[in-house]
């Protein structure tokens, strides 16, 4: 089940982690951070652009779990029937607990520098934790 939450001015106090698929990396998300701010805090990079949610660019599929934003988005960038549907915008968007995102194939994660973490997975384990 997905959610999405907006909340003015609040952001979630405790840190929490991501999964983003199709690359089944797992990343720990700091308490005010949003999730475009985690990827690229563990050196990764995937497709955005403006960072402050009013592109659109680096919509993503809230798969499981729910996010929270300090503000509210632009209905023109992110619409209540994308909201429906399980839209969000990861450079605003900040996980409440345990969230899990998918990016289309062309936005997956690339690695700024060396290779790709996989905290939290390992290769042929299906991503469930040991």
């Amino acid at each position: 089940m997905t959610k999405i939450l907006v909340q003015q001015g609040d952001h979630p106090d405790e840190a929490t982690s991501v999964r983003i698929l199709p690359d089944d990396v797992t990343l720990a998300v700091l308490p005010g951070e949003s999730i475009v701010e985690a990827v690229r805090r563990n050196g990764l990079r995937t497709r955005y652009l403006c960072r402050r949610g009013g592109c659109g660019a680096c919509k993503a599929d809230l798969v499981d779990g729910a996010v929270a934003y300090t503000c509210a988005i632009a209905g023109t960038v992110l619409s209540d029937a994308e909201v429906t549907d399980g839209k969000c915008l990861p450079c605003r968007a900040r996980p409440v607990g345990e969230a899990t995102i998918r990016l289309s194939e062309k936005d997956c994660l690339r690695a700024v520098f060396g290779s790709i973490p996989t905290t939290g997975a390992h290769a042929g384990d299906n991503g469930e934790k040991k």
